[in-house]
């Protein structure tokens, strides 16, 4: 498998690549396209969060603990004294990181279903649906970001399945095939389980309609057909 300095190089850059184009077709403004980078450069990290001491976990595991409890706090901010909000907050870190978080270490294993698009595309809809409806961003940002995300994590396993090729000696190591999975028949529960919320999410899922009119403008296909070649620069005439 990919080392975690190749996995987040190689989603910065595409991540990085792939929003310059739709920001240069006038599709994402600047700091949109920051945040969509962001998003696939963590979608790069997301599958190896499985991985109980890896690098991608145990940030993962606090950023997620910490917005947790300050949005917990946040919701709670009118209702509460200064003391009690700071033991609230307190209390929801420490139920996250170490309560929340410990039972998905136990209940998952490396390479298993965090390894395999349902699950990663219900992380890309949560997404979505956090930043339409917790941060209250528009529609086209919202699946642009989910997306994004969807995108790194899946690079990350193209990664992996790669690094588990030898093309020198022309062979595959066993763990081949197990990095990009939509479905496994010896887990047939989970799976289903999981493309039943994923199908719900998708249904429930912030307008849509938006976001297509946006890919589909050919105003954005000529704004981007205009940009990918630099511009002549008409030099003063000194004579």
């Amino acid at each position: 498998m990919a080392n975690f300095n190749t996995h987040i190089s190689v989603a910065f850059v595409a991540s990085g690549v792939t929003g310059l184009v739709i920001y240069k077709a006038g599709m994402l403004t600047a700091p949109e396209y920051l945040m969509c980078v962001v998003a696939g450069t963590i979608g790069g990290l997301l599958p190896d969060i499985d991985l109980d001491h890896s690098v991608p976990a145990t940030v993962g595991f606090n950023v997620v603990s910490l917005l947790t409890a300050f949005f917990i706090v946040i919701l709670c901010v009118g209702q509460f004294s200064l003391v009690a909000l700071a033991g609230l907050w307190l209390a929801s870190y420490l139920l996250m990181r170490y309560g929340v978080f410990n039972l998905y270490s136990k209940l998952t294993v490396h390479r298993g279903i965090v390894h395999s698009i349902p699950y990663l595309g219900i992380m890309a809809m949560t997404l979505v649906y956090a930043s339409f409806y917790g941060f209250k961003q528009g529609a086209v940002i919202s699946w642009f970001l989910g997306l994004f995300l969807m995108f790194g994590a899946i690079v990350h396993l193209l990664l992996d399945e790669m690094f588990s090729v030898n093309l020198l000696g022309l062979s595959v190591k066993k763990s081949f095939g197990t990095a990009f999975k939509v479905f496994k028949f010896d887990q047939v529960g989970w799976y289903l389980g999981l493309y039943a919320v994923l199908a719900a999410l998708i249904v429930f899922a912030p307008p849509f309609k938006l976001f297509w009119q946006t890919l589909q403008d050919p105003i954005s296909w000529l704004i981007l057909k205009k940009n990918i070649l630099p511009t002549a620069i008409n030099l003063p005439n000194i004579h």
